[in-house]
């Protein structure tokens, strides 16, 4: 089936790497927040790339293994339609949480795996998941690079790292993206990192556009709460209504432009760069829809202040991952 709309594209760094601003974080195909049919996720890649998608972020943790192998078998045929972004750095402690690796030899090693699931010969965006804080990030940005010698991976990025080690990763070798949570509910730390990365012309991907379900109005109570939600603060009781009361000023504010507040949400988060570009995750078509309809809200320079002014920076109750999770980003 042919491409029924060229989307809009922006430039992910400065080396030529171009997407769709608004992509598809593939996690939840993965059972994080529900089960998940794989041939309903395999066609609904495929659906997302006959709209025009073609940014798909996946992630050697995703199910472990399992993400990338249902990405690879949604893309044969397809595969020169599309960016395929990939990461690695997690490790599966069975019993424990995550374990973190950023040896060198272990980046050699993930990708070769990576790229035997995914059933390609290179990955178009390779990032380092989580900072390894053991290991210089030199050394692992070092071992990225020699990827993309060997033809194996095409551009580098990087996931939930502060400026200071966005800056050293640079001066080993390009960055063209760096990922960070990035919404109206939890958004200082992700302006913190674009101020180095515009500075650097690196481009910037937000994962969690939505708030993790949050603003797209779905959530409006304790029992919509599934899943991988349930251990997220911003999801817990004693956060919860406070959020929410956030959530029902921004379907005022969709109500208003006649729109929902997913597409609402998007267009604020488009609207705060060309060096901006969003991966909102979905395991349904009508979703999917809904947020491709966000290219055609239009936001004036005032709705846009009026709405960064309705969920003010801090506003949110609990931090955007639990304790533990918590301990691992950012760094």
């Amino acid at each position: 089936m042919p491409t029924t709309r060229r989307l809009p594209h922006r430039a992910l760094g400065t080396g030529g790497l171009s997407v769709s601003v608004i992509g598809l974080g593939c996690m939840s195909l993965s059972g994080v927040y529900g089960a998940a049919d794989d041939a309903a996720s395999e066609d609904l890649i495929r659906y997302a790339i006959d709209q025009g998608v073609d940014h798909f972020d996946s992630s050697d943790m995703y199910g472990w293994g399992h993400n990338e192998a249902l990405l690879g078998r949604a893309l044969k045929g397809r595969r020169d339609r599309v960016v395929l972004a990939s990461k690695f750095g997690q490790t599966q402690n069975p019993g424990g949480a995550n374990g973190v690796n950023g040896r060198p030899d272990y980046v050699i090693a993930a990708c070769d795996a990576s790229l035997k699931r995914l059933g390609v010969d290179v990955i178009d965006l390779y990032y380092q998941h989580r900072v390894d804080p053991a290991v210089p990030v030199e050394e692992t940005v070092g071992a990225m690079a020699s990827l993309v010698r060997q033809g194996k991976v095409r551009f580098l990025g990087l996931s939930e790292a502060r400026p200071d080690r966005i800056r050293r990763a640079h001066a080993v070798h390009p960055i063209a993206a760096v990922q960070t949570e990035y919404s109206l509910l939890y958004r200082a730390e992700a302006e913190e990192t674009r101020r180095t990365t515009r500075e650097l012309g690196i481009g910037f991907v937000a994962y969690s556009p939505l708030g993790r379900g949050f603003l797209t109005g779905a959530i409006r109570s304790l029992a919509d709460v599934d899943g991988r939600r349930a251990a997220h603060p911003r999801f817990q009781q004693e956060n919860f209504e406070i959020n929410r009361a956030l959530v029902a000023k921004i379907e005022a504010i969709a109500a208003g432009k006649g729109c929902t507040p997913a597409q609402v949400t998007l267009a604020w988060l488009l609207a705060q760069g060309d060096d901006v570009v969003a991966i909102p995750g979905t395991r349904y078509k009508n979703r999917l829809d809904e947020n491709l309809g966000a290219l055609d809200v239009t936001l004036t320079a005032e709705e846009v202040r009026r709405m960064s002014d309705a969920v003010p920076v801090g506003a949110t109750a609990g931090t955007r991952y639990p304790a533990g999770g918590m301990s691992g980003v950012y760094l």
